[in-house]
C-alpha cells in the first residue's frame, strides 16, 4: 500500500455502537461509518465493508440494504465508507475527475489496516461487498486483492471492462444477486455506456454478470456450474476448484436495478424490488463461510 494514513473519530451516532469516522489516505481525508453490535465483546470481529452505490452515500446504503441488523445477527463488524464525489473508481482507467484510478483501492487497504490495528477487525476474515458502482468496487477488491479479501458480494453490479478493465488475480469466494430486468446496469452487461452528466465521471463500462461470475470461476479453477431453479430466482454456483473458492449467480425474476428483500422504495426508472430472498442474509450467510 502506498501513501500514509491516520484516523481520528467523531462522537458516536444516536446509536452507541455507531461512529462516523475519518481516515488520512495519501494526504486526503475520507469518512466512513461504523456498525458494531452494542452487546459484542472485546476483540476482533468479522468485518464487512459495504460499497454504496453511485449518487448516493453511505447511510442510503444502509438504509436500503438493512446490513446492520443482519450482521448483528452474525456477530460482524460494518463499515460503510463515503465515495469521493459519491461515486467508486470501480475500473483502472483514470478520467479527469479520477486522475488516479487507484487512490479507493489504497483507501479500502488503509482502512482494513486501521480497523485491524486498532483491535475491531479480524484480518483474516475481511469481507466486501457493494450496490451497483460499489458492487463494482467490491468485484474490483477481490479481484486484485485476493490476499486481503476473503470473501465478496455485488448487488447489481458488474467487473469494468473495456478500458477499464478489472480481471480476478487469484481465488475468492464470490456472490453475484441480479436483477433479470435490471434496466440501470442491465443482466446482459453496459460496454458501451451513455454520456454522463455534465461534470460528472464518466460511466464504467462493465461485462455481463454471467461473465463476472465465470471470470472469478475461471480464477479459482472450478469447474462447469450447477444450474437451479428457485422460486423467485435462477442460481447457478461454480463449486470450489483446487483453490477452494466458490462462486454463486442469482439472478432475480422480475428484478430491478434493486436490493432484493429492501423495504426502502426505489429511486423512480430502477425497477421492482424482489422479495424471493432477503440479499443481505443471503449475502452475510455466504460470506461467513470464507476465511483467509
Amino acid at each position: 500500500m502506498s501513501g500514509s494514513a491516520s484516523a481520528s473519530a467523531s462522537a458516536p451516532t444516536a446509536a452507541a455502537a455507531d461512529s462516523r469516522e475519518r481516515l488520512t489516505v495519501d494526504g486526503g481525508t475520507r469518512e466512513y461509518l461504523v456498525h458494531r453490535s452494542a452487546a459484542d465483546g472485546a476483540g476482533p470481529r468479522p468485518l464487512l465493508i459495504a460499497f454504496h452505490g453511485r449518487g448516493a452515500d453511505a447511510e442510503n446504503l444502509r438504509k436500503q440494504s438493512g446490513l446492520d441488523r443482519a450482521a448483528e445477527a452474525r456477530g460482524m463488524l460494518v463499515v460503510y465508507p463515503e465515495a469521493v464525489g459519491k461515486a467508486w473508481g470501480a475500473g483502472t482507467a483514470p478520467s479527469a475527475q479520477r486522475p488516479d484510478p487507484d487512490a479507493d483501492v489504497r483507501f479500502t487497504e488503509a482502512l482494513v489496516a486501521e480497523l485491524v490495528r486498532t483491535g475491531r477487525a479480524d484480518p483474516h476474515r475481511v469481507y466486501v461487498a457493494g450496490f451497483s458502482n460499489g458492487g463494482s468496487m467490491a468485484l474490483r477488491m477481490a479481484a486484485q486483492r485476493p490476499d486481503l479479501v476473503a470473501g465478496a458480494a455485488s448487488v447489481s453490479g458488474e467487473l469494468p471492462t473495456g478500458a477499464a478493465a478489472v480481471k480476478p488475480t487469484g481465488p475468492v469466494p464470490v456472490l453475484i444477486v441480479y436483477g433479470a430486468e435490471d434496466p440501470v446496469r442491465p443482466l446482459a452487461g453496459l460496454p458501451s455506456p451513455g454520456p454522463a452528466g455534465p461534470g460528472e465521471e464518466p460511466i464504467t463500462a462493465t461485462m455481463s454478470a454471467r461473465a463476472s461470475a465465470e471470470a472469478f470461476a475461471a480464477a479459482g479453477g472450478a469447474g462447469d456450474p450447477a444450474e437451479e431453479g428457485k422460486p423467485g430466482y435462477d442460481s447457478a454456483t461454480w463449486r470450489p476448484g483446487p483453490a477452494g473458492a466458490t462462486v454463486r449467480l442469482l439472478v432475480m425474476h422480475g428484478a430491478g436495478h434493486t436490493w432484493p428483500g429492501s423495504v426502502v422504495p426505489p429511486p423512480a426508472g430502477f425497477g421492482p424490488v424482489s422479495t424471493a430472498l432477503d440479499a443481505s442474509s443471503t449475502v452475510l450467510d455466504f460470506l461467513s463461510a470464507g476465511r483467509r
